[in-house]
């Protein structure tokens, strides 16, 4: 009888056990969708309902402007079909270290944003500011679209968010979204409010009082929340701007629709309608611009905010009529800078591009 060797059988044992681990290992889901997204492959993740885009059309949104401790961030997005496909810092921190910052930072959140399409993106390491901001602006950027392709919806109650222009006050500030269905403000939330010291009880005071009056007013005529003036202003400040853009998109559908229903009616194309660009900070004060388009021409252009106080009266007083009919005569925010008016002019191009932006102009 052949004896049985000891090595022999630790051999075939261990055999046995690779192949029970290779048995196991063939059982695992063939793809990990965590290690997917950090090898860069794949499908991106699906919008989250917050914050995502999918619901939006095709074309090209620029966010407001959001304003950081080393300057401002502002993101434009470009959608097909309902999904980023670009996503670029329209402006960024310049000078100094925050060259070096803005060139390692806004290549990651961009890409991030495709990945995510939504703003929920990780702060990229060392830009804690820039990563805020971007990610602030391209949130508007998303409420745009998603406010846009609502009003392009069938149903007359569909919802649609949209995010107002961010209002400066003396102690920070103010920005509102508002959900809006049916033509009526449904929900209003503060999404930018001043913090810090006696602030945090100011506003965790008013907030929530402003946020029912809007609705219960439908509109920015409220009344200020007494011991919260200035909060109160921006509040009612950047709510008009958030109400201004749901009609200007709610108008632009209505055009369409008219258009198509009755040929007798005319085009429904140049029904007007107006849009609010974002706020645009100068070095001597913010700006921002209102324009009315009909038939896709600026029929009126309009500042409605320019710097104030001191010489800046006098600079407005004669800068702004002459941008104002630049603009109208231009179509575009392509004009000339106002002599001794550089930083109003700037101002007040950047906002009237982000009004076109929101009109689709």
């Amino acid at each position: 009888m052949r004896k049985s060797h000891p090595i022999r059988r630790v051999v075939l044992a261990g055999a046995a056990t690779v192949s029970g681990i290779v048995l196991l290992l063939s059982l695992k889901p063939a793809s990990d969708p965590g290690s997917a997204q950090a090898a860069g492959v794949g499908a991106p993740p699906a919008a989250s309902a917050q914050g995502g885009a999918e619901a939006a059309g095709s074309g090209t949104i620029t966010g407001d402007a959001a304003q950081t401790q080393y300057g401002a961030v502002q993101v434009r997005l470009t959608l097909d079909n309902g999904k980023i496909i670009q996503a670029a810092a329209v402006q960024a921190p310049k000078g100094g270290q925050s060259d070096q910052i803005t060139a390692n930072a806004v290549p990651k959140l961009n890409q991030a944003a495709l990945a995510a399409q939504s703003a929920d993106i990780d702060a990229v390491s060392g830009a804690t500011y820039t990563s805020a901001g971007y990610k602030k602006s391209l949130q508007s950027a998303i409420d745009k679209a998603k406010a846009s392709a609502g009003s392009q919806g069938s149903g007359a109650a569909q919802a649609a968010t949209v995010t107002g222009a961010v209002a400066q006050t003396q102690y920070g500030p103010v920005q509102v979204r508002i959900t809006v269905s049916g033509g009526k403000i449904t929900k209003a939330e503060a999404v930018q409010t001043p913090k810090g010291g006696q602030s945090d009880q100011v506003t965790a005071n008013a907030v929530p009082k402003l946020n029912q009056a809007a609705v219960t007013a439908g509109s920015a005529d409220i009344d200020a929340v007494s011991g919260a003036t200035y909060t109160s202003a921006g509040y009612k400040e950047s709510l008009q701007s958030a109400i201004d853009k749901a009609k200007a998109s709610a108008g632009s559908s209505q055009g369409s629709q008219e258009s198509q229903g009755s040929g007798s009616q005319g085009s429904g194309a140049a029904q007007a309608r107006t849009v609010t660009g974002g706020v645009s900070q100068t070095q001597y004060g913010p700006v921002q611009v209102r324009i009315t388009v009909s038939g896709g021409k600026i029929t009126k252009a309009e500042a409605v905010q320019t710097p104030k106080g001191g010489q800046s009266d006098q600079v407005t007083a004669n800068a702004v009529p002459k941008l104002n009919q630049a603009a109208v005569a231009a179509g575009s925010a392509d004009i000339d800078a106002v002599s001794g008016a550089t930083y109003t002019s700037a101002g007040y191009k950047e906002s009237l591009q982000s009004a076109l932006d929101q009109a689709g102009g």
